[in-house]
Formats: structure tokens, C-alpha cells, sequence
């Protein structure tokens, strides 16, 4: 709440939220976050979740929810009813905001009070804050963030106010946006970007627009007519958005190479970011600064930052090790400690393999009902796989659980696929690992071809064995229309496994 009292105080009347010819400004939305704080609390609610879109009630819901000391939790809506219902009794007694297509979904549940989104906006249009009283402490739950489950049952992780706090007030400059600045945020309420995307441009004074449900065309349009000089986008997404600007240039649409002129920086994370996804995109917007945020829900998002000059320069050379940058996360933040360890959590060489461990005061680790994951000294597990260059860089390689081991040996998916997808034919690729009598498990490559590619699996074994060690080499190349994704980029390997799973155990290609 500090974040937004501040605001308000320093730029009230700006627009925070919405078109400038109608939007709410910081003040308004203070007042009604207040109001909304009142209603909670008379819910005698234990938290505040949200299943929706985002709109102007998502921004509302958090602070107020933050201003009742509740807990707000951003539910995945695109779950089945069963799923969704199933979280929504976890944090009981709740009061649940929800869009209207949303509201027979959670009016069953026990313990969950169902508000209509609509309703609550209507409602706090004359909105006046009330005393402004609250939590200073920092030690309260501001958000929890249940994972996407994509190894198992959703757990809930907890963002305390100072994490959060410390995030902001580590990457964010005070009122640091100019009035003609706005952000669009395009990932959904529950990603833990969106959840910091809020609380940054409040801090900084921009303008958020939002963006409920991503499309390549609309996200464009509103880059265009909103004026849009900030955004943040998952891999898939930027995928998409270089797929349609490159139709425009081939429709005759694009106007002499200013595809998006007001856009001044585009961030992306959440998942592997093909090269040549992120290359044709630096060569479409040549004026645009580009970074690469690595983070985690229990870090309160990013820990590591490729940066816009970074970019360009790795974009520039001939030296592969150079360019070989663009498929890093950059330098960690002046904040955070980042350590290779192996197994036995020994600090490894630089350059070697090993689980990435983190350490700041963004950091959490904490998860909702569970003994917390930090060690003794401070340290988070990321469970992430990764090694740390000579030149400071960092290089996220994947999930350690997808880790493909065959004949005794670790082998990254990320090194074959990195392979794959540089390859002329090939727009998508994954690789894992299935059951093998002889060697453990052997390797699978998944592949979409490019459009109009005829490419074979021998030539695309040969690619991968040509650049890497033959025991890298796909022992089969399996080739799909597209790749499982969930809604947040992250790629999911256990429905790639059991839609490949007849490739395992010694049958044929």
C-alpha cells in the first residue's frame, strides 16, 4: 500500500489505469482500493481471490485486498471447474471477484463469496478512501501464487509485502515514467508478472494498459493507438507478434520499417526463447530496447536481466560466444546472490552445470501449508538447471527434472532444441527423454517444421550431430503441428511424453 499511497501523493491525477480519455487515475484508484478494502473486510473473508480477466478490478483487488491485510489470490480461470473450485475452497473463507462468465463457477463452493466484477466497479465509482491504516510491518501476505502444476498439484507460494516491496524498490525509480508513458500488460492476473507489472508502473507513475485476452492483431492496435511504450511478453507471444508484423510486410500493411514507433522497451521471460524469434525481432524494431527478465513466482519475479545493449551487441558480433548471449538471462540484479550448486549443494566451478540457487530480500521460498524452502543461510533452490559464464552471464538450461539421462549422462534438452530450432526448417522443437531398456531413456526430439519445410529427421540429426557430441544426437524425431503450451509459455513435457510415449522402450522411429 506504501507503493500506491505514494503514487497517489506524488501524481494523483495522472491516469494509472485505462485510456486517457477515460481511465482512473492514481487517485481514483487509491479511493476506490480503500472502498474496497471496507467491502473485504465486511465479507469477514480470509482472502480476496480473483477469478478473471485482467480489467480495472484487477489493480482495485489487490490493493484493497492489501489494505484489508488479505491475502490476494489471482485464480487460473482457464482451469476446468472441478480444478478451479478445488483452489478457491483451499484458501477458504474467501470473497471471490469474478468476471460474469466466471460467477456460476465459485457460487457452489463452501466458504467462497462470490462478487461480480461489474457489480463491485458500478459500486465503487463514488468511491471515498477511508483513513488510510495499515500493515506496516511487511511480514503479512500480499499475494499468493498458486504454480501452474505442470510436475504435480498446484501449491500456493507466498509473496509477502516485503518481498514485493523489495523487488520494486530494487528495479524501480520513484516516478521515474513520464506522463506520456503506458505499459501494456498482456499476461493474465495470475502469472507473477502481471502481478509485478502493477505494482512497478504504479511505483513509476506510468499508465497501465491492459490487455484481457492476448491476440498478435489486437496487441499490436493497442501498441498503436494507446501510444504503448512498454509491454512485457512470454516467449509464444512474441512469436506471434513477429509472425503478423512479418504478414503486414509481406501485405504491403507495414509503413516504411515503423512497425511500432512509440514502443521504446519490450520485456519477455517465462520460457526458452527461440534465437531466431528474439533476432527477427530485434531486426523488425530497431529502435526498441529489448530485455530478457529471468525470475520465479517464489522470487517475486525477475533476478536477472539480459539487457537492451546486450542485445544489440550480441545481435552485432561474429563471435558466436557473443551471440551466443541472446540465449542467456544476463546478469544477475545488484540485489540478488545467484550460486551453481551441485547435489549435494557445493558451489560448482564457472562454466560447469549445476541447480541455480538464489539469494535477496525479494526472495520467498515460502509456500502456503509447507516448511520453508530456504536454507539456513538464505538460500533458494530454484530447481532450475544452469551454469554461469566466464563474463557473468547466466544460462537457464531447464527444469532440472528434465534433465534427459541416457547411459548414465546428464544431457540438456535445451542444447538439442537450441540446435533444432536454429535450423532453417524447423519453427519449434523439444527435446525429451523416454523409457530405453538398453541406454535409461533415449532422446526424442518433438520438431514443427517452418511453413512450407520438407525437412527429414536425418537431416536434423545430422544438424544436432554435426554441432554437439553424438551421444546428443535425437534418437528419433517425431514431428507435430505444435508444441504443448500452457497460457503462461512454459512448455509442458509431460503431455509432450505421453503424446510421444510409444517411442520409448524399443520401438522404432
Amino acid at each position: 500500500m506504501m507503493l500506491l499511497e505514494m503514487a497517489a501523493a506524488g501524481f494523483g491525477d495522472r491516469i494509472a489505469v485505462g485510456s486517457l480519455d477515460d481511465g482512473l487515475t492514481f487517485q481514483q484508484l487509491f479511493d476506490r482500493a480503500g472502498a474496497a478494502a471496507d467491502r473485504f473486510r465486511a465479507a469477514g473473508a480470509d482472502a480476496v481471490a480473483m477469478a478473471d480477466v485482467s480489467s480495472a478490478a484487477l489493480p482495485i483487488s489487490l490493493f484493497g485486498a492489501a489494505w484489508a491485510d488479505l491475502p490476494f489470490v489471482p485464480l487460473n480461470y482457464r482451469l476446468t471447474d472441478d480444478e478451479l473450485a478445488t483452489l478457491a475452497g483451499r484458501i477458504a473463507p474467501a470473497i471471490a471477484v469474478v468476471g460474469p462468465e466466471a460467477t456460476g463457477r465459485l457460487s457452489g463452493v463452501d466458504g467462497v463469496s462470490v462478487l461480480d466484477r461489474d457489480a463491485l466497479l458500478v459500486d465503487l465509482v463514488d468511491a471515498i478512501a477511508p483513513s488510510p491504516e495499515w500493515d506496516m510491518e511487511g511480514e503479512g501476505t500480499a499475494i499468493l501464487l498458486f504454480t501452474s502444476g505442470t510436475t504435480g498439484e498446484p501449491k500456493a507460494a507466498v509473496l509477502r509485502h516485503r518481498h514485493l516491496v523489495s523487488y520494486v524498490l530494487g528495479s524501480v525509480e520513484f516516478m521515474g515514467a513520464g506522463e506520456e508513458e503506458a505499459a501494456l500488460v498482456s499476461v493474465p492476473p495470475y502469472h507473477v508478472a502481471g502481478m509485478a507489472a502493477i505494482l512497478s508502473n504504479v511505483y513509476a507513475g506510468r499508465r497501465i494498459v491492459q490487455l484481457p485476452a492476448f491476440d498478435a492483431a489486437a496487441w499490436v492496435d493497442l501498441v498503436r493507438t494507446e501510444g504503448v511504450t512498454s509491454a512485457m511478453v512470454v516467449p509464444t507471444m512474441l512469436t506471434r507478434i513477429v509472425e503478423h508484423l512479418d504478414a503486414e510486410i509481406a501485405d504491403g500493411a507495414a509503413r516504411d520499417g515503423a512497425y511500432l514507433p512509440s514502443l521504446r522497451s519490450l520485456s519477455y521471460g517465462g520460457g526458452k526463447m527461440p534465437r531466431p524469434t528474439i533476432e527477427r525481432a530485434l531486426e523488425l524494431l530497431p529502435d526498441t530496447a529489448f530485455v530478457n527478465a529471468y525470475g520465479l513466482t517464489e522470487t517475486s519475479s525477475t533476478v536477472a536481466l539480459l539487457g537492451p545493449q546486450e542485445h544489440r551487441e550480441a545481435l552485432a558480433s561474429d563471435d558466436e560466444s557473443v551471440r551466443a548471449r541472446l540465449g542467456s538471462a544476463g546478469r544477475p540484479l545488484p540485489s540478488i546472490e545467484v550460486s551453481i550448486r551441485d547435489e549435494d549443494g557445493t558451489e560448482v566451478p564457472t562454466g560447469e552445470p549445476g541447480e541455480i540457487w538464489v539469494r535477496g530480500e525479494q526472495v520467498s521460498g515460502e509456500y502456503r501449508g509447507m516448511a520453508t524452502r530456504l536454507t539456513p543461510e538464505g538460500w533458494f533452490p530454484t530447481h532450475d538447471g544452469g551454469w554461469m559464464g566466464d563474463d557473468g552471464f547466466l544460462h537457464v538450461s531447464g527444469r532440472i527434472d528434465d534433465v534427459i539421462v541416457k547411459g548414465g549422462q546428464n544431457i540438456s534438452p535445451s542444447e538439442i532444441e537450441a540446435v533444432l530450432v536454429g535450423h532453417p526448417g524447423v519453427s519449434d522443437a523439444a527435446a525429451i527423454g523416454l523409457p530405453d531398456a538398453q541406454w535409461g531413456e533415449r532422446i526424442v526430439a518433438a520438431v514443427v517444421r517452418s511453413a512450407g519445410s520438407t525437412v527429414g529427421a536425418d537431416e536434423l540429426q545430422e544438424a544436432v550431430r554435426a554441432e554437439l557430441r553424438s551421444n546428443r544426437t535425437p534418437d528419433h524425431v517425431a514431428f507435430v503441428d505444435a508444441l504443448p503450451y500452457n497460457d503462461t509459455g512454459k512448455l509442458l513435457r509431460r503431455v509432450l511424453r505421453a503424446d510421444l510415449a510409444d517411442l520409448g522402450d524399443g520401438s522404432t522411429q
